[in-house]
């Protein structure tokens, strides 16, 4: 699944490699030793880390203006750092990973450095953090003027060194197959899509896959800090950007300064990611009845009935219209889903999806037709619906060993489909290429606390969809000192970016004074969305 792209479905990804914190090699870079291509993987990939960090500190980043088509305007500014390809061989194809900045907004004296932003996928790109800054987002201002805001865009993703599975334009053609199946054939013709995507990665991107992981993502994130000329990196991450970070925080532990992470990603090697998906089923069908009731409670400005009942009756009425006879031709069930689902992800949808749910139901179909028919021009440059969908596959992949028997994933998701229908086959077909995967599969890394990992700030809703509650509780048990900030009675994907000042308050004072409780906090919920 994908968390912070409503279109697809997001779901953190998995990692590679053991514990091993990577050591800085300081001073010139020199030829690598006769000896080291006979030692282990990961301890090469360790050497190989601090091989790239010393030649990056060295070369810096070249910031300038930022190419006319990203889109990002004065005061932002955006370079490129130069990383490895593969990490066991620093000295090979190096690849160059975007990134982007907008200085502190105070004064010299109040700079505390860079706080570098993952949003989650894996497949987002961060590039938009510093228009945090520049739109003087008001959740933000505090922090700014503490701290560069800087983005980057993770390797596979949009410019930096960007892999593809199969053509955009026919990965945007609708309308696709219905995800529920009605028949043994139906999964038959799904599994035939799923091992053809995997085989379109392998010939689209076939070089990058097997270096797409989590772990060299977090060895890319290290040599973005050396190339800032930052000795401790200050992270935040969101969603999948969660796993990024407690990566990170197991691999260079000592690297980190301040992590706040929110909406977890739960880090067990048990959970990375088959099972991740599964627990996630449950968790969309919980938040999309929440949304339910929040619809029927506000009939009078939807008309989609007073009860849950009623508005999944509304429901299962336009999917059936729509697997009878696409709407406008395209919008089938998979495109009703893919817009629908948005709802359970982010409060910020709630009003949105039920007006056009509304409006549909009232007589005016084109609102959902140019609300859920697909964006056929989300097919032109790097970033992309099909890029994003690719590196997530591949990062989901290729990061952990997936079950390769069709009788489990059968089985596990006709189960699950009995209870928690809403998500469950849409979720397991976007994974299912997992199964038949054309790179080599990892080992996770065992998430843990290591010497010099300071106080972690973790953030979460016990109702989220995307990452369920256990996530936090999991990596709060694994990061020794961690602090818990639990927003009860709310499920939004995303807790930081929301306005809750007993969540905002605590998250400023940590970044800017390293202040936490002295317990774990439970705030009450943001405000609701009112239509």
């Amino acid at each position: 699944m994908r968390e912070n792209r409503p279109k697809r479905r997001l779901l953190a990804l998995g990692s590679a490699g053991v514990l091993v914190t990577a050591t800085l090699v300081a001073g010139a870079v020199s030829a690598p030793t006769a000896g080291a291509a006979s030692r282990p993987g990961p301890d090469r990939e360790a050497k190989g880390a601090g091989i790239a960090a010393a030649r990056a500190a060295e070369e810096g980043i070249h910031w300038q203006d930022c190419p006319a088509d990203w889109g990002l305007a004065k005061p932002i500014q955006c370079g490129w750092v130069s990383v490895p390809l593969d990490y066991a061989h620093p000295y090979g194809k190096q690849i160059k990973i975007a990134v982007d900045r907008v200085g502190n907004t105070g004064t010299p004296q109040e700079r505390q450095g860079a706080l570098l932003y993952n949003p989650g996928g894996p497949g987002g790109s961060g590039l938009r953090f510093p228009a945090r800054v520049t739109n003087k987002n008001p959740v933000w201002v505090n922090v700014a003027k503490a701290y560069d805001f800087v983005g980057f865009e993770p390797r596979g993703v949009g410019h930096s060194a960007p892999i593809s599975c199969v053509d955009p334009q026919e990965f945007v053609k609708a309308p696709k197959m219905d995800p529920v199946p009605d028949s043994e054939a139906d999964k038959t013709a799904q599994r035939k899509l799923a091992r053809e995507y995997a085989e379109g990665c392998a010939e689209r991107s076939g070089r990058m896959l097997p270096h797409m992981t989590t772990p060299n993502t977090a060895r890319d994130l290290d040599v973005i800090r050396a190339a800032l000329g930052e000795k401790q990196l200050n992270y935040l991450g969101v969603s999948y950007g969660t796993y990024l970070g407690a990566v990170y925080g197991t691999l260079f532990p000592g690297h980190l300064r301040r992590m706040v992470v929110d909406s977890v990603t739960n880090p067990s090697r048990e959970k990375v990611w088959y099972q991740a998906n599964l627990d996630q089923d449950v968790a969309f069908e919980g938040r999309w009845k929440d949304w339910q009731d929040w619809v029927a409670a506000n009939d009078a400005a939807f008309h989609l009935g007073t009860t849950r009942a009623a508005v999944q009756s509304q429901w299962l009425k336009l999917r059936a219209t729509a697997k009878r006879q696409p709407i406008g031709g395209v919008v089938g069930p998979a495109e009703l889903l893919a817009f629908f689902q948005s709802a359970p992800y982010y409060d910020s949808s709630w009003v949105p999806v039920a007006t056009v749910f509304g409006k549909y139901v009232a007589g005016d179909t084109q609102a959902l037709i140019d609300a859920a028919a697909p964006d056929l021009s989300d097919t032109a440059g790097n970033i992309s619906s099909e890029n994003s969908n690719a590196v997530y596959t591949a990062v989901e992949c290729t990061d952990a060993k997936w079950p390769t028997s069709w009788q489990r994933w059968d089985r596990d998701n006709t189960r699950l489909h009995r209870d928690y229908p809403f998500l469950t086959w849409s979720n397991a077909w976007m994974n299912l290429p997992c199964a038949t995967w054309p790179a080599k599969q990892r080992t996770p890394v065992e998430v843990t606390t290591h010497r010099g990992l300071p106080k972690v700030l973790i953030v979460q809703s016990t109702r989220d969809a995307a990452t369920p509650y256990g996530g936090a509780v999991e990596l709060h048990k694994r990061f020794k000192g961690s602090r818990l900030i639990t927003e009860r009675d709310a499920g939004s994907h995303g807790v930081t970016g929301l306005v809750n000042p007993c969540v905002n308050q605590r998250v400023d004072a940590y970044l800017l004074h390293g202040t936490l409780d002295g317990a774990d906090v439970t705030c009450a919920p943001h405000a609701t969305p009112k239509p």
